[in-house]
């Protein structure tokens, strides 16, 4: 019989340890919590200091039951949960559900899978540290408190189903008020004036100091360049180095990998947990920018071997972030020396980005050499300057180079051959070009982890959760647009004639960035007014904090939840006490035919326009990728150009509309959903008749059975099965019953037993 068992949260991590041990141990998975607090109502006991009522789910009791069985037929239980705060409260939670004696259990850490960190393990275990349980306690009672007191109001206030989140609605804050900075924006241009000059049979492109505001200042003082005599009036060359950038914590990765490899923060966290769980990277949330001896040595070894003495600069870094937590070590590999790894393609490719930074950091500067070349003219103040950079020697740059969130460029910039001042700058071309400002950039998910780690929002285990949770909730939405066109001016001198003229640029495509739907932009600005505390970003970094003193046992949880709540339930109160105000609304303009106003609003469905005529107000749903500050009336007039008559087909007439599902077609009393590359707006007859053709064809091959006493009443074939169709209504069939036996009483049975089973 096997002496020891091991519980760890995932069977990817059990299979991986069971290679490193003997056959004295069982290792078995929890799935990951084994419990949580109590969902159908708040499940804290607000009255006895914020008790937490934990429950087994049931998809965790059959777990729970295997779990209990093998740790009574061992001598000891290793809890091997992850080393955070979340792993220590799945040990805890394992000790208490499963009734371990402190005698026989142990806690063991590590923060990567190999044999050496195992055995390491079990040679130190400790007991569960009741500190950072707390702390995980805190952050799950204060994320209930505020879900479970502000949702309701959000759905008496301003429509049902919503919900909201300590960090998430913050994060939303961030895209909000991003949006309207972008909204107010007032984009300005000026002209950029180049010279280009030919110096020593080199081509040089050079920036004048100075812009102009106007169209005719830059076309006289291209003008007054006729003729003119330049040289080089100065060469400055100013030697510099590059260094690389620390080992990747959580945040870094999400920001990296989103930039290098188009990971979103979900897939990056997603593909770091399967190399952690497979043994090839240590432990993927962490704020520590630290190489443990062991790595810096061998990361050392790999530097001379692959590049020689040169290359190699050993460094520790020291953490910085705001609120780092446990001591853990930077995300590096586990065997430095494997440049490959059995493992899914994109893992593949996130594995090398995670070797080539940590070798990286552990190697010489770059050393540049940066030349700035001044030219001008001996009677003029102005000056043309071009700056051009020479590495010197690569180091780091040898294996990588770090991307950034910046989107602009300098054209200006380039490798400058040798110049020496006094020489003879010929003029072959002046060229004055329009440019315009750029507007704050959107967040991708990437630069906004960046921005909540700044702002000491959320922790290295949060950010993926919370980006996701803003996303599936519809408050945000990641989508990426074209570009737009715009005219630009330019004004050419070349060869003494000077030339005007106009061309277009593209601008303001996006990708992949973060934008906030209609129902975000209400919410945020509801919490704002009403909750400024839970929302303020100084305010949730010092929740963060109080998590972390916790975590080191200088805070009680207790006192700093009551803390807490004493303020934001009176806050509650105070809104729900409110008398009903009307709700957000929008008004837009007029509509050309009636005169009357049009009003954006929030409906139970979402955003609308209603045309407020009197007694019979039209209305229209916006669509999906519309924003209710940024619709012009032009966009909502569109909106009322449904229903559309297509024409006549099958003696009566296709009308295309817009329902709570989306666009459809109504023919003969039945209706017809559009695809989604179908636009209500511009589709035909024909492919109107297309998609009623087949959606009959569809519904005929689903047809089962008939009852002519009952001619509602269908048996028709499903994805999942054959069902019972019955005034517009679907009812399952049992699996004891026959779907080409039975009977119309049966499916009537069938009926009212789920009619009564949905009134209780």
């Amino acid at each position: 019989m096997e002496n020891n068992l091991v519980i760890v949260e995932s069977p990817a991590k059990a299979k991986t340890i069971k290679k490193f041990l003997g056959n004295d141990f069982i290792v078995k998975s929890s799935y990951g919590h084994i419990r949580d607090i109590e969902k159908k109502n708040l499940g804290i006991d607000i009255e006895h200091g914020f008790a937490p009522d934990y429950v087994i789910p049931d998809d965790k009791k059959k777990v729970v039951t295997e779990l209990k069985d093998a740790a009574s037929k061992v001598k000891t239980v290793w809890l091997a949960s992850d080393e955070d705060r979340e792993g220590e409260a799945i040990s805890w939670h394992l000790s208490e559900v499963l009734k371990l004696k402190k005698s026989n259990t142990k806690r063991i850490v590590f923060h990567e899978i190999t044999k050496e960190a195992i055995t390491n393990a079990i040679a130190n275990p400790r007991d569960i540290d009741q500190n950072l349980v707390n702390a995980q306690q805190a952050r799950r009672i204060l994320d209930r408190l505020v879900g479970f007191k502000l949702s309701p109001l959000l759905w008496k206030k301003i429509k049902p189903a919503l919900s909201a989140g300590r960090v998430q609605s913050v994060a939303v804050r961030l895209i909000v008020e991003r949006e309207r900075e972008i909204t107010e924006f007032n984009s300005k241009s000026e002209y950029k004036v180049y010279g280009l000059f030919d110096i020593d049979g080199n081509s040089i492109k050079a920036e004048l100091n100075k812009k102009f505001k106007t169209y005719n200042e830059a076309k006289k003082f291209v003008e007054s360049c006729n003729g003119k005599d330049f040289q080089v009036k100065d060469v400055s060359k100013k030697p510099g180095k590059k260094s690389p950038a620390p080992p990747f914590t959580t945040s870094t990765l999400q920001q990296e990998a989103g930039r290098k490899l188009g990971f979103s923060v979900s897939q990056t966290m997603r593909y770091a947990q399967n190399l952690y769980e497979n043994g090839f990277i240590t432990y993927m949330r962490t704020d520590s920018v630290n190489l443990s001896s062991l790595a810096i040595n061998t990361i050392k070894a790999n530097v001379i071997s692959n590049y020689g003495d040169e290359y190699l600069h050993v460094r520790q870094y020291q953490t910085k972030s705001k609120g780092a937590q446990e001591a853990h070590e930077a995300i590096r590999p586990t065997f430095v020396e494997n440049a490959t790894i059995e493992a899914t393609k994109q893992e593949q490719r996130l594995y090398d980005l995670i070797r080539k930074r940590a070798i990286a950091s552990q190697m010489a500067d770059a050393k540049v050499e940066k030349t700035i070349v001044t030219i001008g003219n001996s009677s003029e103040s102005y000056y043309f300057q071009a700056t051009g950079e020479t590495v010197i020697f690569d180091g780091f740059l040898k294996l990588y180079i770090e991307s950034t969130d910046d989107e602009s460029t300098d054209d200006t910039t380039s490798t400058l051959p040798n110049i020496i001042i006094g020489t003879k700058a010929e003029p072959t071309k002046f060229e004055a070009i329009e440019r315009f400002d750029q507007p704050p950039a959107r967040y991708t998910e990437a630069s906004l982890v960046k921005k909540m780690e700044e702002l000491g929002i959320g922790r290295p285990s949060t950010y993926a959760p919370t980006i996701s949770t803003i996303q599936q909730r519809e408050y945000v939405v990641k989508e990426s647009k074209p570009a737009k066109k715009r005219t630009i001016k330019t004004i050419t001198l070349s060869k003494g004639k000077i030339k005007e003229s106009t061309t277009t640029e593209n601008y303001g495509a996006e990708s992949n960035k973060l934008f906030p739907t209609s129902t975000g932009i209400v919410v945020t600005d509801y919490l704002t007014a009403h909750f400024n505390d839970v929302l303020d970003y100084n305010f949730t970094a010092q929740i963060e904090e109080k998590f972390d003193d916790i975590a080191m046992g200088k805070l009680k949880w207790g006192d700093m939840i009551k803390s807490f709540y004493k303020s934001f339930d009176k806050e509650v109160d105070s809104s729900l006490k409110e008398k009903e105000t009307s709700k957000w609304e929008r008004n837009i303009g007029n509509d050309p035919k009636t005169g009357a106003p049009i009003i954006i609003k929030i409906g139970k469905y979402g955003p609308y326009a209603s045309i407020e005529t009197g007694d019979k107000p039209m209305y229209a749903s916006l669509r999906k990728n519309q924003n209710i500050e940024s619709i012009t009336l032009e966009e909502v007039l569109d909106l009322f150009k449904l229903p559309r008559d297509l024409g006549e087909y099958d003696g009566d007439s296709a009308t295309v509309m817009i329902g709570r599902f989306g666009p459809y077609i109504k023919n003969n009393g039945k209706f017809y959903a559009l695809s989604k590359t179908d636009d209500p707006y511009s589709i035909t007859i024909e492919r109107a008749i297309e998609i009623i053709e087949a959606k009959k064809e569809q519904m005929k091959n689903a047809l089962c059975r008939t009852f002519d006493e009952e001619p509602e009443m269908q048996i028709l074939k499903g994805k999942f099965g054959p069902y019972i169709s019955y005034q517009k209504k679907n009812y399952k069939i049992p699996k004891n019953f026959n779907p080409e036996e039975i009977t119309l009483e049966q499916c009537r049975s069938i009926i009212e037993s789920a009619l009564e089973k949905k009134k209780k």
